[in-house]
C-alpha cells in the first residue's frame, strides 16, 4: 500500500553522497542517515501495521522541494534493512525527521524498477517527513465503518455511486465533519480562513465517474470571494474552504445535500441527487482589515 502512494509524482532528481558522512545527519544502525527536526507530544510510535497520515517532501541537492503530498497509507514490515518503513519506524504522531535512504534499494527493491540511467549508483534520496497521524487498525476500521454510516443516509443510488468511486481509488477517509470528506494532497502555511476574509482558490469540479464540469483553471483566472458571504459558493465549499490553509491543495467529497441538492443546478448541468468532488488550492487569504 505504501509503495503505491511513494510512486506518485516520483519523476525525481537524486544525487550521489558518495558514501561520506553528512554534516548535521547521524548514521543508523540501519544504514541510512537521520536528523531529528521536531518532536511531537504523544508517544504514538509507528509500528508494524499502522495506519499513518504523514507529510512527505522530495528535495534536490540544493534543498529545492520538488514533491510535496500528504499521504495515509499501511506501514508494513521492511522488506530489507534501510528500507522507508525503517525511517517511519524512528517516529512517533507529531515527529518530524529528515533523512537520506539509498537510493538503489529503494527504487530496485522498494518500487520493484530499474534504477533510471540518470541517477548514479550508490547515491542517496532527500526525504523529508512529519507523522500526522498514528492509528492502529482497528482505530482505522472504525474511521472507515464511521464514514459508511455516514453514507446511509444518501439515496439508493447515489450511496452505491459514491462507495463505488471511493472503494475503487483506496481513498482514506478523513472526516473533518459529518457532511464533507477530505483528501490532502498538499500542505499550506499556517494562514487559515476566517469569516470576512477575502480568498482566493483555483478549483476543479468532477462528477464521480471523473468527468469535469467546471474548472477556474480552463478558464484562467482564479475565484475570488469574501467567505462567508452567502450564495457565493455551494455549502458543502464553503465549509470545505474554512478548513483549509493559504498554500494547501485538497480534494474534497461532497454529497448531493451539502452540493445542489434535490434539484440539481440552475444550469442544469448537475443532476438531482448528485454527489461530486472538487480538487481546491486555496491561493491566498486575505485578512480582513
Amino acid at each position: 500500500m505504501l509503495r503505491n502512494f511513494l510512486l506518485l509524482g516520483l519523476t525525481l532528481l537524486l544525487f550521489g553522497c558518495n558514501n561520506s558522512e553528512i554534516e548535521g545527519y547521524k548514521l543508523s544502525d540501519k544504514g541510512f542517515y537521520f536528523k531529528l527536526l521536531g518532536i511531537g507530544e504523544l508517544n504514538k510510535y509507528v509500528t508494524e501495521g499502522s495506519y499513518v497520515t504523514f507529510h512527505i517532501q522530495y528535495a534536490t541537492a540544493d534543498d529545492s522541494v520538488f514533491f510535496d503530498a500528504i499521504r495515509t497509507a499501511k506501514i508494513e514490515n521492511p522488506q530489507y534493512p534501510g528500507a522507508i518503513e525503517d525511517c517511519f519506524f524512528m517516529l512517533s504522531e507529531g515527529d518530524s525527521a529528515s533523512f537520506y535512504i539509498n537510493a538503489d534499494n529503494f527504487f530496485q527493491k522498494t518500487l520493484e524498477s530499474t534504477l533510471p540511467d540518470f541517477i548514479p549508483i550508490n547515491s542517496y534520496l532527500k526525504l523529508n517527513l512529519k507523522i500526522i497521524a498514528v492509528k492502529t487498525p482497528e482505530q482505522f476500521k472504525k474511521e472507515k465503518e464511521e464514514f459508511l454510516a455516514w453514507v446511509e443516509d444518501f439515496g439508493e443510488y447515489e450511496k452505491k455511486v459514491l462507495k463505488n468511486y471511493l472503494d475503487k481509488r483506496n481513498i482514506s477517509y478523513s472526516p473533518f465533519d459529518t457532511t464533507v470528506y477530505k483528501i490532502p494532497e498538499k500542505a499550506g502555511n499556517d494562514k487559515n480562513v476566517e469569516l470576512g476574509d477575502t480568498v482566493v482558490v483555483h478549483f476543479e469540479g468532477y462528477f464521480l465517474n471523473g468527468k469535469l464540469f467546471d474548472s477556474t483553471r480552463k478558464r484562467g483566472e482564479p475565484f475570488s470571494f469574501v467567505y462567508g458571504t452567502e450564495w457565493q459558493v455551494i455549502k458543502g465549499l464553503e465549509k470545505a474552504i474554512g478548513r483549509m490553509h493559504e498554500g494547501e491543495k485538497s480534494i474534497f467529497v461532497i454529497p448531493s445535500f451539502m452540493a445542489f441538492g434535490k434539484e440539481g443546478s440552475s444550469t442544469g448541468l448537475i443532476p438531482p441527487y448528485t454527489s461530486v468532488v472538487f480538487e481546491i488550492e486555496l491561493l491566498k487569504v486575505g485578512k480582513k482589515e
